[in-house]
C-alpha cells in the first residue's frame, strides 16, 4: 500500500486523491491539501519508489494506477494527478471509471513525451552524501542544475539525517522511457474530467486536445494564466480556487 497524508474528515463530499508528479511527493502538496480540506477529505500518496512508499523494480503507468486504485478501496473519489501522478490519474480512470468521480489532470497529456528527466537522476547521483550535514551541503553540489526551483524541489526528497535520496532512483532512471510514454489503452472514462494547464507551459498542446476527447469525451480545458508546468506551485491560491470551483459545481 502506498503511504499516504491525510487531512480534514469524512463528509458528504467524495475524498479527494491527490497524486504527485515525478520526484515529487505527498508532503509538497499539504498546502493546497488543506485548504481543500475544508469540506471533504483529502488524501495526498507518496507514488512507488518515492518517500514513504514502497520501492519496487517498476514504475510504468498499469502499475501505479493498480496502487491508487488499493488506495482508493470501495469509495469513488475524486482524482487529482500533476504530470507523471496526471498519466497514473488518466489510466486509472481508463481502466477502472468506477472508482472515480472527477478527474483533473494537471498539465499533461495522454501522450508520450521526447522529453527525458534522466539528466536529474545523475544530478542528484553525484551528490557525495557522506560529506552532507545539511541541504546547503548537497545544493552546493548540484550546481549543474542551472534552476534554483528544481534544486530546491529535488532536496525536498533528500533525508539529511540519513544521508540518502528518498527516490528509487535506480528504478526511476530504468523505468523513465515508461514514465514520459503513455500506454495504449482501449478504455474511455465518460464522467467530468479537467485538464488544467499552465498558460505559459507547452505539455498540453492544441494538436493533443483530439486525443484527449477521444479518451475523455467530457473533457474541459483551463489555463492558468503565467503559470508554467509546475502550476500548483508557481500560482497556488489560483490553481486552488479552479479546482475547488471545479469540484464543487
Amino acid at each position: 500500500m502506498l503511504h499516504t497524508l491525510r487531512h480534514g474528515r469524512a463528509t458528504s463530499a467524495p475524498p479527494l486523491l491527490i497524486v504527485h508528479g515525478l520526484f515529487g511527493s505527498a508532503r509538497n502538496w499539504t498546502a493546497i491539501a488543506r485548504h481543500l480540506a475544508r469540506d471533504r477529505e483529502v488524501v495526498a500518496v507518496n507514488m512507488r519508489n518515492h518517500g514513504a512508499s514502497p520501492w519496487f523494480d517498476t514504475n510504468g503507468y498499469a502499475d501505479m494506477a493498480a496502487d491508487l486504485a488499493e488506495v482508493i478501496g470501495d469509495v469513488p473519489h475524486d482524482v487529482l494527478g500533476h504530470s507523471m501522478g496526471g498519466k497514473a490519474a488518466m489510466v486509472l480512470a481508463l481502466t477502472e471509471p468506477a472508482r472515480l468521480r472527477r478527474l483533473i489532470v494537471a498539465d499533461i497529456a495522454p501522450v508520450a513525451y521526447t522529453h527525458t528527466q534522466s539528466h536529474l537522476i545523475e544530478a542528484m547521483r553525484r551528490v557525495d552524501l557522506s560529506t552532507v550535514t545539511r541541504r546547503s551541503d548537497a545544493a552546493a553540489q548540484l550546481g549543474d542544475v542551472p534552476d534554483d526551483g528544481t534544486r530546491a524541489f529535488l532536496l525536498q526528497s533528500l533525508d539529511v539525517k540519513a544521508r540518502r535520496w528518498t527516490l528509487n532512483l535506480d528504478a526511476l532512471e530504468r523505468e523513465m522511457p515508461e514514465i514520459v510514454g503513455f500506454p495504449e489503452i482501449d478504455g474511455r472514462f465518460d464522467g467530468p474530467a479537467l485538464f488544467l494547464s499552465g498558460g505559459a507551459s507547452n505539455y498540453v498542446r492544441p494538436e493533443h486536445r483530439d486525443r484527449i476527447k477521444a479518451l475523455f469525451p467530457e473533457a474541459r480545458f483551463a489555463k492558468i494564466p503565467g503559470a508554467g508546468h509546475w502550476l500548483h506551485a508557481e500560482k497556488p491560491r489560483e490553481f486552488e480556487a479552479t479546482v475547488a470551483a471545479y469540484l464543487d459545481a
